[in-house]
């Protein structure tokens, strides 16, 4: 009996029978290893996380958390490195049907280079008709060949609570809502769209209040010749070390041809000093503008940038260079000129206050903490919730200090020759810091309505039935608001919107409305403030169907939202502002971090002054003019000597 011999079709059968086996068997493993890497890999970063469940035939929903994705033909997301701490890089992910077309259910494929764990991302997504940072992403493996859904989280954590850090808050506050960012030059910051934004509703609140003062604004040059800062000894001492200097004026190929250097020969024959104030430059230019009492009084203000060589900077609070605006001014007498310092130390209280909803106090500065060359500085201080001060804006009165160091003397009536009496008046993007740091929360930056760069954001609560009406709702009040004055904007992303209201909270936005079907049917729209949280209807429609007075509505929201963030901010400084009348007692508040004003009498002495902050770190912000009657038949808290003024002492930024 012969054993059975195989057939050469069985002999094939077979043959196809292993090939598939060992196919599969490959198959699976690289499924497995494929798993076990992306098991491995998780990153995130602030802003929250976004999870893809990936496996074998996984389909994966099209949104992603946050508003950070919309629904579009476009799926192309593209992470360029534009945090340098971020590390690697996500370089490109795409979402499509296996057939490569769109649609609401994706493919998920992705090209990744030098992935490591808890590394942060930064991404930006573009489509024709959005573009916004990708806040994280978080790639996970999945199981099985069921569809895999892309979890949504928005990670309430990514702002640093205020008792926990308060400086990381102020960052993670100013970075959430997109006003600032870090540039090459150490110390310089790029202010974005959204912070400049707020910078020009200051400026151009405070230019007709300047331009009201009789002030004309000019501009000067950036640089500065050395000598004129030597010209007033105390001013140049004050400026010395914060001063960039340029002594050449072109660059040259180094010899080994490696980079840039100075050309030797275009070292310039006296230096330039980069604009870290502009009184010398514009004395020099009083001097040929003033003849005679008839060019008295002149007034002239700039809008500029400055430089001062910080060397522990913080954005808008202290920068190598800042934007802000400096006034300067020529009177006949000292009378007339210390009247316009203190009237200009009234605009930028009423700025501070009206604008901004900030409550400053008025007052001197000591001897020591005054301007550099000044006769008398007057300050606005402003506290921060942690009970920090922040000077907020100066004004001086220079005396006739410039006027001499330049030979500024103009005829009187007499045919005498006088020197004429100054002042300098100034506030910049510092003002912008107190504006985050007095009214902002753990959930981001709140902004008082007058200087918000969108006041209201109305969002369209659309389904898949009756969304035509209510979008053409949306846009009709938006135009009745825009008609009216109202800053406005609508979100008609397609995003959910509870990603929609964690994108406009980060932002500030004061009042947010709502439209949906429901609201629609009621004639209202659901409305919340940024301020407190507060949510109520606000009655849009009238039953016939017409529109109510819906902009005197929202105008009366906003100026309640103004008025309370400033009630607020006053209750706050008042309930941090202790009367004391020893040094003990402060100095144990300090050391308890229990911050804010102290209002006590003092004798005037430099050197006490310097001891007290060598010891505590506390520093007299101001004589608080409002006060100053109180130190009559008072002691000084620290030395026991008769007071001459009522003084704030503080931590300051």
């Amino acid at each position: 009996m012969f054993p059975h011999r195989l057939t050469l079709l069985e002999v094939q059968e077979r043959s196809t029978a292993r090939i598939i086996a060992i196919r599969r068997l490959t198959v699976v493993s690289v499924i497995l290893l494929f798993v076990a890497m992306c098991a491995a890999m998780s990153f995130s970063c602030r802003g929250g996380v976004a999870s893809l469940m990936l496996s074998r035939g996984a389909r994966a929903s099209s949104t992603l958390r946050g508003g950070e994705m919309m629904r579009t033909s476009s799926r192309s997301l593209i992470s360029p490195p534009m945090n340098r701490r971020a590390g690697p890089y996500l370089n490109e992910l795409k979402l499509r049907n296996s057939d490569g077309s769109p649609s609401s259910t994706m493919m998920l494929s992705a090209v990744a280079t030098g992935f490591q764990t808890k590394q942060s991302l930064r991404g930006y997504y573009f489509s024709p008709r959005y573009y916004a940072p990708l806040r994280s992403i978080s790639v996970q493996a999945g199981g099985g060949t069921k569809a895999a859904p892309i979890q949504e989280k928005q990670d309430r954590n990514s702002i640093t609570p205020r008792d926990q850090d308060y400086s990381q808050w102020y960052l993670d506050v100013i970075s959430e809502a997109e006003l600032v960012e870090n540039s090459p030059v150490k110390g310089c910051m790029v202010i974005r769209p959204t912070g400049m934004a707020i910078w020009e509703s200051l400026r151009d609140e405070l230019d007709k209040k300047i331009k009201g003062s009789g002030a004309m604004n000019a501009y000067f040059p950036l640089f500065i010749p050395q000598s004129f800062l030597s010209k007033e000894a105390e001013h140049v001492d004050g400026f010395a070390k914060e001063c960039a200097v340029v002594t050449h004026h072109r660059l040259r190929t180094r010899p080994d041809g490696n980079g840039l250097e100075p050309d030797p020969d275009s070292k310039l024959e006296e230096p330039l000093v980069v604009r870290p104030t502009s009184e010398t430059m514009i004395w020099y230019m009083f001097k040929n503008w003033i003849q005679s009492h008839r060019d008295l009084p002149l007034k002239i203000n700039q809008w500029a940038n400055v430089v001062r060589w910080e060397l522990r900077t913080r954005p808008f609070l202290r920068s190598a260079e800042f934007l802000w605006q400096e006034g300067h001014t020529a009177h006949a007498t000292d009378t007339e000129a210390i009247a316009t310092a203190e009237e200009m130390l009234g605009v930028y209280q009423q700025v501070a206050r009206d604008l901004l909803a900030i409550p400053v106090i008025p007052g001197k500065k000591s001897s020591i903490e005054r301007f550099a060359g000044a006769a008398e500085t007057y300050t606005i201080e402003a506290m921060m919730q942690n009970g920090w001060a922040l000077q907020a804006g100066t004004s001086h009165f220079l005396g006739q200090n410039f006027a001499k160091a330049f030979d500024v003397q103009y005829s009187t009536d007499n045919e005498e020759r006088e020197h004429v009496w100054a002042t300098s008046w100034g506030v910049s993007t510092r003002l912008l810091g107190a504006l985050i740091m007095t009214h902002s929360d753990d959930n981001g930056l709140i902004l008082p309505p007058k200087v918000a760069p969108v006041q209201v954001v109305l969002i369209p609560i659309v389904k898949a039935s009756g969304g035509e009406e209510v979008v053409q709702c949306v846009e009709e009040l938006a135009q009745k608001l825009k008609e009216g004055g109202i800053r406005v904007h609508v979100d008609d992303r397609p995003l959910r919107p509870g990603n929609k209201y964690y994108h406009w909270e980060r932002r500030g936005v004061p009042f947010r409305m709502e439209i949906g079907q429901r609201d629609l049917k009621k004639g209202s729209a659901f409305c919340a403030r940024r301020n407190n949280g507060a949510k109520s209807p606000l009655q849009i429609k009238n039953e016939d169907g017409s529109w109510t007075d819906v902009v005197s509505l929202v105008n009366k929201e906003l100026d309640s939202i103004q008025s309370d963030m400033l009630a607020a901010a006053t209750e706050r400084r008042d309930q941090k502002t202790f009367r004391l009348s020893s040094y003990d007692e402060m100095k144990q508040k300090l050391a308890k971090e229990e911050y804010g004003f102290f209002l006590v009498p003092w004798a005037a002495d430099d050197n006490n002054e310097e001891a007290i902050k060598a010891d505590c770190k506390a520093t007299i912000r101001c004589y608080p003019l409002e006060f100053q009657k109180e130190a009559e038949g008072k002691n000084c808290f620290y030395s026991g000597k008769p007071a001459t003024h009522m003084a704030i002492f503080a931590r300051a930024y």
